[in-house]
């Protein structure tokens, strides 16, 4: 008799896995270690972390939600890549490639593909995954342990638990915060009517596309200073260059319309509402809380940064993303009566929202698996699925923000972007100068 699946998918794991029924959504982290590239001793580094964590045998009951990590004996197949002749082109091309091929809907899968990228004297561990076994801070701190061991400083962790509890205990925890919260939801619904939904002017492409940037070690120094003087939190900030960069790209047709905002959604971390941390529990605990204002052109950062941080603090004090997460298992609840055509176009049409930040600070899950150093050239990406056409994943590592950006073609061509990694830059020019 086969073995009872043991663990089932939360309430977000849940939407991914409606989300993967129409695009691939996956996941790929990257860093750079300053040794030479063994890819027998990497692969064997990497077999050695995973078994000891019981992250092997994994299958997935789509249907039930439900998954089971069977403790099977890695196998892993490393994909080597030569980098010597460009290491960052050959990164963003193994990146992007991470993001756009689908692991397996149901049944027996590996939901971890991982690569190397060999730069002469360093070389780029990668893993690419199916985003619905773990959120960014669980990769973090696999990728800092095989790292760290590939390095030669490997120290002994106990294991963290791979069945935690789903959001019920939560929900019931914050049930007063929670019930409260609904009386936000006219104003949001207010807001997501004069929103202008993300369109698709090249057609029905599934495909993602991505590229890199980032942020100096001048420039985070930067951000930090505006974001005390001004009385904002640095993510406020982040998310203020990000929808003035992206509304640029969006203008067109916004003046005299009904659909003047723009939206932008930030992906918020469980953790600490749950009572668990990084080192406890390997998984998923994720919700997003969507903000929007008009942008208007010419408006200085630091007033949208501050207008912005008002909404910010309203959701962080009021946990409003535990709201969203509601609002997911009623998306799910009528999922099965939409047809293929209302499932693709839901998200824009109920959630209207440009783009997605999801930030990760590493440096603490560095120390924590026994690194000296902050990690070097920490890089990563998310697929856009159905929610938004283009999500900037920001990573902080030591004294820089590496920016990656993932973008459905269909929304975006390599222009729009690069006009919105300069108008990044350009707002973090302006703090400088």
């Amino acid at each position: 008799m086969p073995r009872s699946m043991r663990g089932r998918l939360n309430l977000f794991q849940a939407t991914m896995l409606r989300w993967r029924e129409l695009y691939p959504y996956n996941a790929v982290h990257t860093v750079c270690v300053e040794t030479p590239l063994d890819p027998v001793r990497l692969a064997r580094d990497i077999d050695t972390v995973l078994a000891a964590r019981g992250l092997a045998g994994f299958s997935l009951d789509a249907a039930r939600r439900q998954y089971d990590y069977e403790g099977s004996t890695p196998r892993t197949e490393l994909e080597v890549i030569d980098g010597r002749a460009d290491r960052h082109e050959a990164l963003r091309a193994a990146i992007e490639r991470g993001i756009n091929i689908a692991f397996a809907p149901t049944g027996r899968i590996d939901p971890f593909r991982f690569f190397a990228i060999d730069a002469g004297t360093a070389c780029h561990i990668g893993v690419a995954y199916d985003h619905i076994v773990a959120g960014g801070d669980s990769i973090a701190d696999l990728l800092a342990e095989i790292a760290v061991r590939y390095a030669g400083t490997a120290i002994a962790h106990p294991p963290p638990m791979l069945y935690p509890p789903t959001f019920t205990q939560l929900f019931v925890r914050h049930a007063g915060t929670v019930l409260r919260g609904l009386a936000a939801v006219p104003d949001a619904v207010w807001s997501l009517r004069r929103s202008q939904r993300p369109y698709y002017r090249f057609g029905d492409d599934r495909r993602n596309a991505f590229a890199a940037a980032r942020l100096d070690a001048r420039g985070v120094a930067s951000l930090n200073r505006a974001a005390g003087a001004w009385g904002v939190t640095r993510g406020d900030l982040m998310l203020a260059l990000l929808m003035r960069a992206v509304a640029r790209v969006a203008a067109s047709g916004r003046d005299g319309r009904r659909r003047h905002q723009i939206g932008v959604a930030v992906i918020v971390n469980l953790r600490h509402d749950i009572g668990t941390t990084v080192r406890d529990s390997f998984g998923q605990f994720l919700s997003s809380f969507r903000y929007a204002h008009p942008v208007p052109p010419g408006i200085a950062l630091e007033a949208l940064a501050r207008e912005l941080h008002v909404q910010t603090a309203r959701a962080r004090l009021g946990k409003l993303y535990l709201v969203t997460l509601l609002a997911l298992g009623g998306a799910g609840a009528v999922w099965r009566w939409l047809s293929p055509a209302q499932r693709v176009q839901a998200y824009a049409k109920h959630y209207a929202a440009w783009a997605g930040l999801t930030p990760l600070d590493v440096d603490a899950i560095w120390r924590d698996a026994g690194a000296r150093e902050p990690p070097r050239e920490y890089l990563r990406a998310v697929s856009t699925g159905p929610a938004t056409p283009l999500i900037l994943a920001a990573t902080s590592a030591g004294t820089e923000i590496q920016l990656g950006l993932s973008y459905r073609t269909a929304a975006f061509n390599c222009d729009d972007v690069a006009r919105i990694v300069a108008a990044l830059q350009e707002g973090v020019n302006e703090l400088e100068a």
